[in-house]
């Protein structure tokens, strides 16, 4: 698979980055030396750890060459290391792993969470964002755009991403861990300048594992037919710009 775009990532770093920040508010007053930002991408939601607890050993963890590149030319006072976060092991015990719309590419979160749970100080706190979308048009019409005539012999071999399990079922997975769990969902409406930008902001994510099943003359293509797909489920607003509904799954459970 090709890798990630930091470039690209970067284009909507803003909204990318509120949900994090979001995320850190209710934890910001906990004394932390030692955390994990699983999924750190190009280094916005590290960052912000750093901010926080500028005296920390931080340590950003993505299975990205290109995104570990760009993440530790922006933060060289923080380590990160280059591997699968299903493999990923800390050195020693942690008062923080944070994990920014990372954990949902990862299916089986009933021995995921309980896993990363058991790497955790006492009073320690796994804290969670996560896209919690696909059923939303943006999605929908990813798979639509795909099953069309043109595309389906190449996207047969499409992996879809699982959905998430449901509220009540990550309440079970923690506390049966062990932990005290806080849990909400957040729908942000960002302001996108044009249905195009919409394409642009999951092409460098959710459109990934669609993309690269293509060859790239091809993949203009594909965006051209997605696009204009998009057309019929975001509609202009009055001043010109559309909105793009964005539900977020939220969860910090600090360890017992």
């Amino acid at each position: 698979m090709a890798d990630w775009n930091p470039e690209l990532y970067r284009r909507f770093e803003a909204e990318r980055t509120r949900p994090a920040a979001e995320l850190l508010a209710r934890i910001a007053n906990r004394p932390v030396n030692r955390a994990a930002d699983l999924g750190c991408g190009s280094g916005n939601s590290t960052a912000l750890l750093l901010q926080t607890w500028p005296q920390a050993d931080i340590c950003g963890i993505d299975n990205s060459p290109a995104m570990i590149a760009a993440a530790q030319q922006r933060l060289p006072q923080c380590r990160f290391v280059e591997t699968d976060l299903i493999r990923w092991q800390a050195d020693a015990p942690l008062d923080l792993i944070f994990a920014n719309a990372s954990l949902q590419w990862i299916g089986n979160h009933e021995h995921l969470l309980p896993k990363l749970l058991t790497q955790l100080a006492p009073n320690g706190v796994l804290a969670v964002q996560m896209p919690d979308n696909l059923e939303e048009p943006a999605h929908r019409l990813m798979h639509e755009t795909a099953a069309q005539p043109r595309w389906r012999q190449a996207m047969a071999a499409l992996q879809n991403r699982d959905a998430l399990p449901d509220v009540s079922a990550y309440y079970d997975i923690l506390t049966r861990a062990g932990c005290r769990a806080d849990i909400w969902r957040t729908t942000y409406y960002h302001v996108m300048p044009s249905v195009k930008h919409i394409t642009e902001w999951f092409q460098s994510t959710a459109l990934r594992p669609f993309l690269n099943l293509l060859e790239p003359h091809d993949q203009q293509y594909f965006l051209a037919d997605y696009t204009d797909a998009l057309h019929q489920a975001y509609p202009v607003q009055a001043d010109g710009c559309v909105l793009l509904p964005f539900p977020r799954l939220f969860i910090v459970a600090e360890k017992i």
